[in-house]
C-alpha cells in the first residue's frame, strides 16, 4: 500500500473499531493454542468484544477468565462481524470452515473470515470462493514472528485479498502486529509469501546450526561465535532470535515445532513444483527437518536443526538426546 492508502486504511479500521451505534465489533477466534490465544488477549486489551472457540475446553475457559464469550461449538459465531482462525493445517481449516454446518454456514453475508494460519494457496483459494458464494469477505493474513511476539504485538502480517477487505480487517490486524504489508488481491498471495519467508528461516536456521556446531567443534567459544555470527555482517533478527535459541538450546517451549516446519516446507515444495522452480536447498532443509522428527524432536523448536547438527557432528547436549517413539524430548 502507499502511505496515503495506508493513511485511509487506519481512518477506516477507527470506523470500524467504534462499530454501529457505538457498538464494539464482536470478533471471534477459533484456536486457541499459544498463537491465538495471544490473539484473543490482544483483541480483548483493545476493546472488542471476543467470542472464543477451541476444541480444548480448559483452553476456552482460559479466556473465558480474561473476559472472552467461550462456545462449546461454532454455532456460537452466528452474528459475529469478524472471525480469526488460527489453526495447524489445511485439515483443520477445512474441517472448520467449508463442511457442512461449518463456519461459512454459519457466519451472516457481510462477515468476515480471517485466515492468520500457514495454510496451502490452494485452501486459501478454496476458502475465497466458498465465502464469496456466502456473500462473505476472506482475508488471507498468516504472520511472522512467534508467540512471544504475538502477545507483545510485535508480529509481521502479510496480507492478501480484495482491497477494501483487506481495509475493513485492518482494524482488527493492527491489534495484533507491528506492520501489514498488503501483497495484493489473490486469496492465496499471502500464503505463498509466507511459505517463502518461511523457507529462508530454515534455510537460514540450518546454516547457523551446521557453522555453530564447526566452531564448537574447533573450540571456538560458543558465546564468542554468536557473538561475531550476530553483531557483524549477520544481524538480522532470524539469526539472532533463533541462534540464541541454538547457542542456549532453548527449543522448548516450541514458536513452531519442528513438525509444523515440515509441513510448510512441503507446501512451498509443491508450489515449486506447480511453477518449475527447482529449490533443490529447500529440499535438503526438508530432509533434515524429517531427521530431526524421526529422532523424536517433533515437537521442538524448528531451531533445533542446530541440536541436530551438533549431534550428527558428535557433539554433546546436556539437555536432549534422541527419543524413542511416544517418549516426549526433555523440556
Amino acid at each position: 500500500m502507499t502511505s496515503n492508502s495506508f493513511k485511509r486504511e487506519l481512518n477506516l479500521g477507527e470506523q470500524l473499531s467504534q462499530g454501529e451505534g457505538g457498538r464494539r465489533p464482536q470478533v471471534g477466534v477459533i484456536g486457541l493454542g499459544r498463537m491465538g490465544e495471544a490473539f484473543a488477549m490482544n483483541l480483548i486489551a483493545s476493546g472488542f468484544r471476543v467470542t472464543v472457540f477451541d476444541r480444548n475446553p480448559e483452553k476456552r475457559l482460559r479466556l473465558e477468565d480474561l473476559g472472552a464469550c467461550a462456545v462449546d461449538d461454532l454455532s456460537g459465531f452466528a452474528g459475529v462481524d469478524a472471525v480469526l482462525t488460527s489453526l495447524p493445517n489445511d485439515e483443520a481449516v477445512a474441517s472448520t470452515v467449508l463442511g457442512t454446518g461449518g463456519l461459512a454456514d454459519i457466519l451472516g453475508a457481510n462477515s468476515m473470515h480471517i485466515s492468520m494460519s500457514t495454510i496451502s494457496p490452494g485452501m486459501c483459494r478454496r476458502l475465497a470462493e466458498r465465502h464469496s458464494r456466502a456473500q462473505q469477505a476472506f482475508v488471507s493474513a498468516p504472520v511472522l514472528g512467534n508467540p512471544d511476539m504475538a502477545r507483545s504485538q510485535q508480529l509481521f502480517i502479510i496480507a492478501s485479498g480484495p482491497d477494501s477487505d483487506v481495509r475493513r480487517a485492518a482494524a482488527i490486524m493492527r491489534c495484533l502486529g507491528q506492520r501489514i504489508f498488503y501483497i495484493g488481491e489473490r486469496a492465496d498471495a499471502a500464503s505463498i509469501m509466507k511459505l517463502g519467508a518461511n523457507v529462508l528461516t530454515a534455510m537460514t536456521l540450518q546454516g547457523m546450526g551446521e557453522v555453530l556446531a564447526l566452531l564448537r567443534k574447533a573450540d571456538i567459544a560458543p558465546d564468542v561465535a554468536f557473538d561475531v555470527l550476530t553483531n557483524s555482517l549477520f544481524d538480522a533478527r532470524v539469526h539472532k532470535t533463533y541462534g540464541g535459541k541454538i547457542l542456549a538450546e532453548r527449543y522448548a517451549p516450541p514458536g513452531m515445532t519442528a513438525l509444523l516446519a515440515a509441513k510448510d516446507l512441503r507446501l512451498a515444495l509443491a508450489e515449486a513444483d506447480d511453477f518449475g522452480v527447482p529449490m533443490p536447498a529447500t529440499r535438503l532443509v526438508h530432509d533434515r527437518i524429517g531427521a530431526l522428527i524421526e529422532r523424536g524432536w517433533a515437537q521442538l523448536d524448528w531451531s533445533a536443526l542446530g541440536l541436530l547438527a551438533a549431534s550428527d557432528a558428535g557433539l554433546p547436549s546436556l539437555r536432549y538426546a534422541p527419543q524413542s517413539e511416544g517418549e516426549e524430548a526433555a523440556p
